[in-house]
């Protein structure tokens, strides 16, 4: 597939694009005027006994294929005509004149009409399914940028981007996700993973977001705003009740890049560690002091730690769902992401995800197995003879 790439670029807007079925192959669209093509070649070389203009019978269904009803029903006539014109041509194979109402054409006849209506009723059955699949996938693409909004490509110092990538061939949203949100205290970054699937974690990771997009601009630590993060989290599992409330928790890491200093903090939940990259050296940010994921927090009673790392002009941050660690080759071998990355780590946050994204779907082959989100943040070296 060519699977929902960068979320920064906005899809078409408008009732158009809703509507819009998707356009079959060149070849396929070609298809019935070759069918007829060959007929026409293959009729003048065939006995009387098998002329070849019965096959034209097939003529409608294989129209079918990328056309809707009008042109079936078009091909419908006009593979009668045509059997009508080669069955009365004397040049064919000698046949003499009289054979336009033989019994044998006069049944092909019929047949290729009964044929055609089938075929017509199978076009317009299958521009309905398509027509309600581009219905649905438009209506998934405004979720998908009501819950994982474009974040803005420069905030302050910072250049960003982001990547989304569906397992599913047909899906746009799902349960990895992602923020940015600049605050008094400095840019705020989210990246998340919701256990499990379906809209059971679609609603999980829209009220992560909710909460923590309010939460950013009023919780001036770190841990703090993770707590709170947390304990809407379980107010909003506890309203739900049964089983599910145990699973539904979220893997995610927190990072503050504060304005005019060179750090950033982590919190981290359960998720895999961000990587910075920064010259040679590729390095995980993870000092074993990750807590546990959100909503499970209580149950484990252990506090938030806040990691400092420095983080200087040039420095760049990769934050990603394990989506893309667990990525396998053909041969099951994982996806090796820090050796991918230093060999990219030149390349500026827009380039790197781009060169991630085709990547992963050249190494896994097109067939990724879980949903895969990334978050690219870069401080510009404005210096370049700076540290």
């Amino acid at each position: 597939m060519p699977k929902p790439g960068h979320t920064g670029r906005e899809p078409e807007d408008g009732a158009g694009a809703r509507t819009r079925l998707p356009a079959p192959p060149g070849w396929l669209r070609w298809l019935p005027v070759l069918y007829v093509a060959a007929v026409l070649l293959l009729e003048p070389a065939t006995p009387v006994e098998w002329p070849v203009s019965f096959v034209l019978i097939a003529l409608p269904l294989v129209t079918a294929f990328a056309y809707g009803p009008v042109a079936v029903a078009g091909a419908t006539v006009f593979a009668v005509l045509l059997e009508g014109v080669l069955a009365g041509t004397p040049c064919c194979a000698g046949r003499p004149v009289g054979y336009l109402w033989d019994r044998y054409y006069v049944a092909s006849y019929v047949c290729t009409t009964l044929v055609g209506v089938l075929g017509t009723i199978l076009a317009a059955h299958r521009t309905h399914r398509e027509r309600t699949l581009a219905d649905v996938r438009f209506v998934a693409d405004i979720a998908q940028r009501v819950l994982l909004r474009p974040v803005p490509h420069r905030i302050g110092d910072l250049l960003l981007d982001s990547l989304y990538l569906s397992a599913a061939a047909e899906a746009r949203i799902g349960g990895d996700l992602y923020e940015a949100v600049p605050t008094r205290y400095g840019t705020r970054l989210l990246i998340g993973d919701v256990r499990g699937k379906g809209l059971l974690a679609v609603e999980t990771a829209a009220a992560l977001l909710g909460a923590f997009r309010e939460a950013a601009h009023d919780e001036p630590a770190l841990p703090a705003l993770a707590d709170r993060v947390e304990t809407s989290m379980d107010r909003r599992a506890a309203l739900l009740g049964g089983n599910e409330v145990g699973e539904r928790f979220v893997t995610a890491v927190f990072v503050e890049i504060p304005a005019g200093e060179p750090v950033l903090r982590v919190v981290n939940c359960g998720h895999p560690p961000p990587v910075r990259i920064r010259c040679g050296e590729v390095r995980e940010l993870d000092r074993g002091r990750s807590a546990p994921p959100l909503n499970l927090g209580v149950l484990a009673g252990e506090p938030y730690h806040v990691e400092e790392y420095s983080f200087r002009p040039g420095d760049q941050l990769l934050l990603y769902t394990d989506g893309i660690t667990e990525t396998r080759d053909p041969d099951g071998s994982f996806y090796p992401l820090l050796e991918r990355l230093r060999a990219w780590r030149s390349l500026p946050p827009q380039r790197l995800l781009e060169q991630l994204h085709h990547d992963l779907l050249a190494y896994s082959g097109d067939r990724l197995q879980d949903d895969i989100a990334a978050l690219a943040v870069c401080l510009p070296d404005g210096d370049p003879a700076g540290p």
